[in-house]
């Protein structure tokens, strides 16, 4: 009997530990994450967007391949993987990235973190469409209640700031390219390919692949590498391109779609930091949209009793 309650406390305690880590992932990818579209701002008053792009990438991911393979000396992919990271990184960091940096021209940074909560939609629609995933009645409820706060908390923003159409529409696109991303990355089989590896070479390969556009659009007159220029450089590169994708990758790895529903507090952090660097407003309608998207959050992560 005893031995029995000894392994029930261990069993329980090994699973409060792992919410515990999920949760903390959770917070601190959506952190790091929402801060990339206030750190872009900044750096494109000193460059083009593809200039900044270009040198996150090679930045980020020279430090995760060095990381990877040299100090912990993982295997290199093999064969069909290459092909595998060269899909993702297509999706995530050339496509998503490439578009989300052009959109950041035309559209406040707070609508920039915002766009990032329309992904779970993205995500749980596309899964339901095309691999059957069931909807069950408490995500359709946690996507209702975060959906509704992220609106409340843009209507002032969506007001005040500096946007257009075009910017948006763009914005939109970048968004379903990472939804695309994430339902990919979590269909395929890596086998034992560590997430570091594959971080590594999906991020430098996604900036070969836009490569050929920065040659393209490139005039050294529009950039100067000041110090807003690699201040903003290397926070996207070590703590966003680095930090927040390897939490989102583990976010991943246990629950893509619950991984998804992280993505909701992305806004509410982005306010915060645009309101603390860029001077946007915070007004009751955010504090009312984070009621609601911390309501939707915990109804989605609750888990069953043992």
């Amino acid at each position: 009997m005893n031995k029995t309650k000894n392994k029930a406390k261990r069993l329980l305690s090994e699973v409060k530990f792992r919410e515990g880590k999920i949760i903390f992932a959770g917070i601190a990818f959506a952190f790091l994450w929402s801060s990339a579209s206030t750190a872009t701002k900044i750096g494109l008053e000193s460059a083009q967007p593809f200039v900044i792009s270009i040198f996150r990438f090679l930045i980020a991911g020279g430090i995760m391949l060095f990381v990877s393979h040299i100090l912990f000396r993982n295997r290199l992919p093999v064969k069909r993987e290459w092909i595998q990271i060269g899909i993702y990184g297509f999706l995530n960091i050339t496509f998503y990235l490439g578009l989300y940096v052009i959109a950041m021209q035309q559209v406040s940074a707070g609508l920039g973190s915002l766009a990032v909560a329309t992904n779970p939609v993205f995500i749980a629609l596309m899964s339901a469409f095309w691999f059957s995933h069931k909807i069950k009645y408490k995500n359709i409820l946690s996507l209702l209640l975060c959906f509704i706060g992220v609106v409340l908390a843009a209507y002032p923003l969506l007001q005040n700031s500096f946007a257009t159409l075009l910017g948006i529409i763009i914005l939109l696109l970048s968004m379903i390219a990472y939804s695309l991303g994430t339902i990919y990355y979590s269909r395929v089989h890596w086998n034992d390919l560590s997430i570091l590896t594959i971080n590594g070479w999906q991020t430098i390969l996604g900036g070969v692949f836009l490569s050929p556009v920065l040659w393209a659009t490139y005039k050294s007159d529009k950039n100067v590498f000041d110090a807003s220029f690699w201040t903003s450089v290397c926070w996207l590169a070590i703590p966003v391109s680095i930090g927040a994708v390897q939490f989102w990758l583990y976010l991943l790895k246990n629950n893509p779609i619950k991984a998804s529903y992280w993505l909701f507090l992305c806004p509410i952090f982005g306010f915060l930091i645009a309101r603390l660097m860029m001077k946007e407003p915070i007004s009751i309608y955010t504090v009312f949209g984070v009621a609601f998207v911390i309501c939707g959050l915990y109804i989605v992560q609750k888990k069953n009793k043992l």
